[in-house]
């Protein structure tokens, strides 16, 4: 393949593997944050027949996704501080691993967003356990797929 003269970043493989990281940065952010403004939303707008267990589950809900939230944008900003980069491994392996502890408090959000749909339903208590199995099964699925990629 020719370098092109007039573009000296066409074959340069840096721009296509932080373009990525940026990406999946950018996917996640909005999902969050779209999650984040129905959170608040219903955290400005409680209904009158909400209990306060379930007023402060908002509360947590909406605190764990702007954790999260946080966490997606730091690719971003630590490209940002460390462009150009010295080492493209360690940003790829940094924007990994927020990747990875955003994923905790997102799925802290589902689950508590979850119970709180089930509980309007059902008790207090049996909400808390079937807002789980969905993450349980996800859990079977994902070790199913290991299991099968050994045979």
């Amino acid at each position: 393949m020719s370098k092109d003269t007039n573009n000296p970043y066409k074959d340069d493989k840096l721009t296509a593997d932080y373009d990525t990281i940026l990406k999946e940065s950018a996917i996640l952010t909005t999902f969050a944050g779209i999650l984040f403004g129905f959170l608040l939303n219903m955290s400005l707008n409680i209904p009158k027949n909400l209990h306060y267990n379930d007023r402060i589950i908002i509360i947590v809900s909406l605190s764990s996704i702007t954790i999260a939230i946080l966490l997606f944008i730091m690719p971003v900003i630590y490209h940002h501080f460390e462009y150009p980069y010295i080492d493209l491994n360690k940003f790829k392996s940094r924007s990994h691993r927020f990747f990875l502890f955003g994923l905790i408090p997102t799925g802290v959000t589902l689950y508590l967003g979850l119970e709180l749909a089930i509980n309007s339903i059902s008790g207090f208590a049996e909400s808390f356990i079937l807002a789980s199995l969905p993450f349980v099964l996800v859990y079977f699925l994902y070790k199913a797929r290991k299991y099968k990629s050994q045979e």
